[in-house]
């Protein structure tokens, strides 16, 4: 398994982010259906498959696994080449990777349909499952720690150690948490047992999103960012130090998912201290990225990609600075179990990942094409629909769960609850309607760069970039 020529295999990549963009369009769509069910509940038409409980975790996996890990292999095999200059180690392994992830995603989504669900948050998927992404995610390491190791440049660059860590420990978490005793071919039942289970289970759910949803794009930022700038990274030492920091403190932070709930009130503690101290190396990386495009704004004007790229680091400012506010208890007594959480979640999901990515594919295609972008004013009405989009959503599921924390909490003069829950939900109506909307919005931008992209590729060959002769000293590569 060593390297068949000395052209990037770039195919792979091109393969991939079209992928990913099927898969945001998909999983999108049951996204905006599921919000249209909760104003709506009536348009599931007694139909199993579509009602809430089904679509949801549909939504959720695909997003995440279909789109987001789809872009993170495709960036993952684009940039390590090229911060390596050397081909992909083993690509018939990556051609593997590539179409048995999206073999995986689609079979665990029609799973999930049918009703093939172990309950866990992010690891809905029953134990088959399980074994295949294992597999899958073990040769997704063989390719790219292969690839590191036959580099010609002696220094790892800071992207690599990021998607490095992705790969590493989602790998860790996936298996530690899968672990469950089969009972038949759609059903098992986990290993762990009632609190122990929430602790492991939030141990996963909670570093999944750290070493995949934010990891794996600090990996993405640190490599397109200063290359579409070109600018260098502002403090290469603080990427480095940001990098621990973060490594050895977000793996702590999953208990404040449980907090008032039956586990060791130490472990709650715990994950709400590690979950402050995050704001360091979290705003350290945010600060880094916006300095390097610092003496770059002009850019910015003509530039939809750098757009993305920027906002992107904006989200992931406000993201992470909300995250650890979440995690103190006096706050988390009323955010908990509210449409609040959502509107976190999604200001980093939809401003933090999805704004990377695009702004990534906007970089990237073209470049791996050999081609101007279709339509750069398409590109930038998709930069304000996405905006317009992801703030109209954060912002309404913001004022429902404030409104639905305070409203439960409210007693009366004998300590009885004043508003019962379905009229508190019933409230939230309006609030529902807009995230609908919204969520319109923002998929219609999705569409529109799936389009643009299309028009881009249509009839092209994937170019082929040489591997440099001469290796520089340091820095990212060509």
């Amino acid at each position: 398994m060593t390297q068949s020529s000395n052209y990037y295999h770039d195919k792979i990549t091109l393969r991939l982010v079209q992928f990913s963009v099927i898969w945001a369009v998909l999983a999108m769509t049951a996204g905006v259906y599921i919000s249209a069910e909760l104003v709506w509940p009536t348009i599931d038409f007694g139909q199993f498959w579509l009602s809430f409980g089904r679509l949801r975790p549909l939504h959720t996996n695909g997003v995440i696994f279909g789109f987001g890990v789809s872009a993170l292999m495709a960036t993952a095999f684009y940039s390590v080449q090229r911060t390596s200059h050397v081909p992909l180690f083993a690509p018939r392994l990556a051609w593997f990777c590539c179409y048995a992830w999206q073999l995986i995603v689609l079979l665990g989504g029609l799973s999930l349909l049918a009703g093939w669900n172990s309950s866990k948050e992010y690891a809905e998927l029953e134990w088959p499952f399980d074994i295949a992404i294992a597999i899958v995610w073990v040769c997704f390491g063989i390719v790219f720690f292969g690839t590191i190791a036959t580099r010609k440049i002696k220094p790892i660059y800071i992207s690599n150690w990021f998607y490095g860590a992705l790969i590493i420990v989602i790998a860790m978490l996936h298996i530690v948490n899968s672990l469950a005793m089969p009972v038949s071919i759609d059903k098992s039942y986990s290993l762990y047992a009632g609190a122990q289970d929430a602790v492991v289970q939030w141990w996963y759910g909670h570093n999944a999103v750290g070493f995949l949803l934010t990891g794996g794009f600090l990996g993405m930022i640190y490599y397109f960012l200063p290359k579409h700038a070109e600018r260098p990274i502002w403090s290469y030492r603080l990427s480095v130090v940001a990098f621990w920091a973060f490594v050895y403190s977000y793996i702590w932070a999953g208990p404040h998912h449980l907090h008032y709930n039956s586990i060791p009130e130490w472990v709650q503690s715990l994950g709400m201290a590690m979950s402050v101290i995050l704001l360091a190396p979290s705003w350290a990386t945010m600060i880094n990225g916006i300095m390097t495009v610092s003496t770059a704004w002009e850019k910015l004007r003509s530039d939809p990609a750098l757009k993305f790229i920027v906002l992107s680091l904006a989200f992931y400012g406000l993201a992470t600075f909300e995250g650890p506010m979440m995690s103190i208890r006096s706050v988390n007594v009323i955010s908990h179990f509210t449409d609040w959480t959502i509107g976190h979640v999604h200001s980093g999901a939809l401003g933090w990942n999805a704004m990377v990515t695009y702004g990534t594919f906007y970089f990237m295609i073209p470049r791996l094409v050999d081609r101007e972008l279709y339509s750069v004013r398409l590109a930038n009405i998709h930069f304000w629909l996405a905006l317009a989009g992801t703030m109209l959503y954060v912002m309404a599921m913001w004022a429902a769960g404030v409104s639905q924390g305070l409203l439960w909490l409210s007693v009366d003069q004998i300590g009885e609850l004043s508003f019962d829950f379905k009229d508190i939900m019933a409230s939230m109506t309006p609030y529902y309607l807009l995230r609908l909307v919204a969520g319109l919005i923002f998929l219609g931008g999705t569409v529109l760069m799936a389009y643009n992209l299309y028009m881009t590729v249509r009839g092209r060959e994937t170019a082929r970039v040489t591997v440099p002769a001469v290796d520089p000293a340091y820095g990212v590569g060509a």
